[in-house]
């Protein structure tokens, strides 16, 4: 098991590492499957524009982009994470940066899981067990907040 987190060009540190690593495997393995090699990585919006561009033929900002690399039950891809669409994400809905930048990091690992978010339904499934894994993060570590 590898999850590896980089930062490109921004003054961004993840919070908690350890603990995301542990989230990220456990949701991984409640669904049966095996945390192969994922690498995070997290940039600005030119970045992950420039990569848009590169790779997907879009012109657009988004805050994630998934590169599937699964090999039958060992899940395996590249995730880039703008740290600014996060963060103007955060500021749209209302929600602590930390909540969003969760969110985001096990919303890639739900595409390699295979969930899509293509269409309203897709989106919407991708919308609850966002919620369901978040509720996992509470779980694991709220409790140790309050001991």
């Amino acid at each position: 098991m590898s999850i590896r987190f980089a930062v490109q060009n921004i003054d961004f540190e993840l919070p908690e590492p350890q603990k995301v690593r542990q989230w990220v495997a456990e949701v991984v393995q409640r669904r049966g499957k095996h945390v192969g090699n994922l690498s995070y990585l997290f940039c600005d919006d030119e970045h992950i524009l420039e990569v848009n561009r590169q790779f997907l033929d879009h012109d657009t900002y988004t805050d994630i982009i998934t590169f599937d690399y699964v090999a039958a039950d060992l899940i395996s891809g590249d995730i880039l994470i703008s740290v600014d669409r996060v963060g103007e994400n955060a500021r749209t809905y209302g929600v602590p940066f930390e909540q969003e930048l969760h969110r985001v990091v096990i919303h890639g690992v739900l595409h390699l899981l295979g969930q899509g978010d293509k269409s309203p339904d897709e989106a919407a499934e991708m919308r609850r067990q966002e919620a369901e894994a978040l509720a996992l993060w509470e779980q694991m570590f709220h409790e140790e907040h309050n001991a």
